[in-house]
This record gives structure tokens, sequence and C-alpha cells, in this order.
């Protein structure tokens, strides 16, 4: 990655704070969305959970649902 001039890029920080602070929340929302997902993709697929639970709640997020035990 090339490197830049600092100043250059702290104006570029402040603009985008300035004129696009919505984006920035939003990105910070879909972070935590991302990461909410994440936990609940584990506890789908931890078999030491009730497997009726599991699938449930993957059919009702329209997440993949946990494979069946061998």
């Amino acid at each position: 990655m090339a490197d830049h001039d600092p100043a250059y890029v702290d104006t570029l920080a402040r603009e985008l704070c300035t004129h696009h602070s919505d984006l920035l929340s939003a990105e910070n929302d879909l972070a935590l969305l991302r990461g909410r997902i994440a936990i609940v993709t584990t506890f789908i697929h931890n078999p030491a959970y009730d497997d009726t639970a599991r699938r449930a709640l993957a059919q009702a997020l329209g997440l993949p649902e946990p494979t069946r035990p061998a």
C-alpha cells in the first residue's frame, strides 16, 4: 500500500466525519450486526444445545441449519 501524506489523510478523515457521519454510523451498526450473527451462528452449530431449538432458530433467521449428527 502506498504511503500518503498524513495531512491529506487527516483532511479526508475530517470530511468523512463531518459530511458523512451517517455512513460511519451505518458502518458501525453493520459491524455490530455481523458480530451478533456470528454469535448466533456459533450457537446454531454447537451440538451441545438442543437440536430442535437450533434448527428452529436457523429457520426463523434464514440461516443455514446445523447438520444432523452422524
